[in-house]
């Protein structure tokens, strides 16, 4: 194999498929990237056996081949090569020389042949996302899955499709956020898709608009063309394929039944308060340092013009706030995490929050003014004395 490509394609190249790459790896050649090259591109791939990445560079191929090289002795090379162009060419056979006008650099590998092969996926449905509502979705969607997988099904986003819509959803069993965008050709669809993905997919869009940035154009048509980029989804009974531009992501899909949650949303609220973001989030940052001493907990009294917020009394002291408000329904109270609050409200942009209550026992329903598509639930804590 040589070739001849530019350091900044090669960077990169590995900087996104390295991150498919486990800390703890079940085989040793997993900390590996495989490196193809073919006609006029370059492909590079990792895998972790759940998550695969795959994407292409143009390059001057003069003779195909491959190799897999370790990541981080390749991504070394690639991010402290100052030069704009380099050579790669193996060197008996499992070694791979990467030179440039300054630099020389010899690094050992392994034959193709011993990396486990990134099966394609059986295509059962294919269809496109327009990438800015589906970056919207995942923002305000993806933080609320659980951080384990002692429930897999809960480490996951539930995306299905209802009545021309795709909804995106994810919990932990504490809190929930379902955000709704157009479907467009998606047909009948209804699977769990493991979070890390997602994560990885924002990563692949960010990149991929970069690259898009650097063709020049004022900010008007730099976010026009970060709104016009296409996700094209491929969905098998048990495989997930995402593609942007010259870029794949493959992933196992989590078995399961995703829970009911339809029936704990509060039907009729007897509490709608309406509220600033600008009053509500600095006065939850300001007031967690005093909640987070006893299980992030906030006592929320809900009067008819002002809403007053309480932390427990603690060895560090306490935290009152009293905000403006408007209300509907009848006076309340509820105990509801600052922790899960800073979550929710650091990720909206609107400027305004309703919150529907029905009482200290009920979870809290929240929306956020012009933005229908999202809805958020927050599970009550016990009341504390104070």
């Amino acid at each position: 194999m040589k070739l001849l490509c530019k350091t900044i394609d090669l960077q990169q190249a590995l900087h996104l498929v390295s991150r498919a790459i486990s800390n703890q790896q079940a085989l040793p050649i997993l900390g590996n990237i495989l490196l193809e090259a073919e006609g006029k591109r370059c492909t590079a791939s990792a895998t972790d056996l759940e998550l695969s990445i795959v994407t292409s560079f143009p390059a001057e191929i003069e003779n195909e081949g491959a190799i897999t090289i370790p990541a981080k002795a390749f991504l070394n090379f690639a991010q402290y090569n100052t030069d704009g162009e380099v050579l790669l060419e193996t060197s008996e056979g499992t070694q791979l020389k990467c030179t440039s006008k300054k630099a020389k650099t010899l690094i050992s590998g392994e034959a193709a042949s011993e990396y486990p092969t990134i099966t394609p996926i059986e295509k059962e449905t294919t269809f496109p996302i327009a990438a800015g509502p589906l970056l919207e979705a995942l923002h305000t969607v993806t933080f609320a899955a659980a951080k384990t997988t002692l429930r897999p099904v809960l480490s996951g986003v539930h995306v299905r499709s209802e009545k021309g819509k795709l909804v995106f959803v994810a919990t932990d069993s504490y809190r929930l956020s379902e955000y709704t965008i157009a479907a467009g050709k998606a047909g009948d669809i209804s699977c769990i898709i493991p979070t890390k993905v997602f994560d990885e997919l924002q990563s692949v869009l960010g990149s991929h608009k970069d690259e898009k940035d650097e063709d020049g154009g004022g900010d008007a048509e730099k976010k026009k063309k970060k709104t016009d980029s296409m996700v094209d989804v491929t969905l098998s009974s048990q495989q997930i394929e995402l593609q942007v531009a010259s870029t794949q992501l493959l992933s196992r899909l989590i078995d399961g039944k995703f829970p009911d949650y339809q029936q704990i949303i509060p039907k009729s609220p007897k509490t709608t308060v309406k509220i600033a973001v600008k009053e509500l989030l600095p006065a939850i940052r300001r007031m967690h340092y005093f909640a987070k001493e006893i299980n992030n907990n906030l006592t929320f009294h809900i009067g008819k013009s002002d809403m007053r917020i309480v932390t427990p009394s603690t060895q560090a002291g306490r935290d009152e706030a009293v905000l403006p408000i408007e209300m509907t329904g009848s006076e309340n109270k509820i105990a509801l995490s600052s922790s899960y609050l800073l979550d929710f409200l650091s990720r909206i942009p609107g400027e305004e929050v309703e919150i529907q209550i029905t009482d200290s026992q009920h979870p809290a329903l929240f929306r956020v003014a012009g933005m229908d598509a999202l809805l958020h639930l927050i599970m009550p804590l016990r009341l504390q004395e104070e």
